[in-house]
């Protein structure tokens, strides 16, 4: 089965690094001690190895965590780099991500948001 984020869903990425023995217990501390944001609100929470071969990616669904773990045999993530702790995407830009590109597409349509037709 596919992992597919819902459009609605906030995407927080940890910058920089994460320990990959991390799992449940120490990525939902992480989310609320460390990025100071709910680990229970639904939302998907990704982190990412030193090596940028490892993504982990945290959400609260329902009655439990659910914890999707993605590992490369070849090549790497292209993890953005940043001085805030925490960044928030959208899922084309996880999508982007996940399928090992950067989350910057310079040839992506941009969202478009009109509030009337005329």
């Amino acid at each position: 089965m596919m992992f597919s984020p819902k459009q609605n869903l906030k995407i927080h990425i940890a910058l920089g690094n994460t320990d990959m023995r991390k799992s449940i217990d120490g990525l939902s501390i992480l989310v609320s001690e460390k990025f100071n944001l709910d680990p229970f609100s639904g939302h998907l929470f990704v982190f990412c190895n030193r090596k940028q071969t490892i993504l982990k990616i945290l959400y609260w669904d329902r009655n439990g965590f659910c914890l999707w773990h993605k590992r490369l045999e070849k090549d790497r993530f292209q993890w953005p780099r940043s001085k805030d702790a925490v960044m928030t995407i959208g899922a084309h830009e996880l999508a982007w991500l996940i399928d090992g590109l950067s989350i910057h597409q310079k040839k992506a349509h941009k969202p478009l948001r009109f509030y009337s037709v005329f």
